[in-house]
């Protein structure tokens, strides 16, 4: 059974003045796991303004312990559609960088409603995925994400 190792995981949304922060904040729970404990989840938001001096929050969600890491991993997996994973296969290269951060972009329309969709429109959760493996090099995490992924 491939298991995927990650240093910490990071996940990133905006909350614009015509949104309702109660929503956004369901979108972003449906990719944490009940399991993982309030104490292993580091919760940010900054508020700024946009283009046109319009306020916008983003919301900065982090996990960090292992144990934490490892549940969200598992959810992560869980939650993939057949599609969705065929086309994280299909784009892997393009999905991981050169230090071993594996992003993907969901639908946050369709996580509030408790769904994972992959989306590469503008409105999404971003989840970035600090994998660990060695040797650190972007083709050995290329290879175990993979690996995770097809299993």
């Amino acid at each position: 059974m491939a298991k995927l190792q990650a240093h910490h995981v990071r996940l990133t949304t905006f909350i614009q003045a015509t949104e309702d922060e109660d929503k956004v904040l369901d979108a972003i729970a449906t990719f944490i796991p009940e399991e993982i404990g309030e104490d292993d989840v580091l919760f940010d938001i900054d508020e700024t303004r946009g283009f046109f001096g319009n306020p916008i929050k983003v919301i900065n969600v982090e996990i960090k312990r292992s144990r934490a890491v490892r549940q969200f991993l598992e959810h992560f997996k869980e939650l993939l559609s057949e599609k969705d994973r065929r086309y994280l296969l299909e784009n892997l290269d393009e999905k991981i960088d050169e230090e071993g951060t594996f992003y993907v972009r969901f639908n946050k329309q369709k996580a509030y409603l408790g769904e994972a969709e992959i989306d590469e429109g503008a409105d999404v959760v971003q989840v970035r995925i600090k994998v660990k493996e060695f040797p650190m090099r972007k083709e050995a995490v290329v290879k175990a994400v993979r690996e995770w992924l097809e299993e």
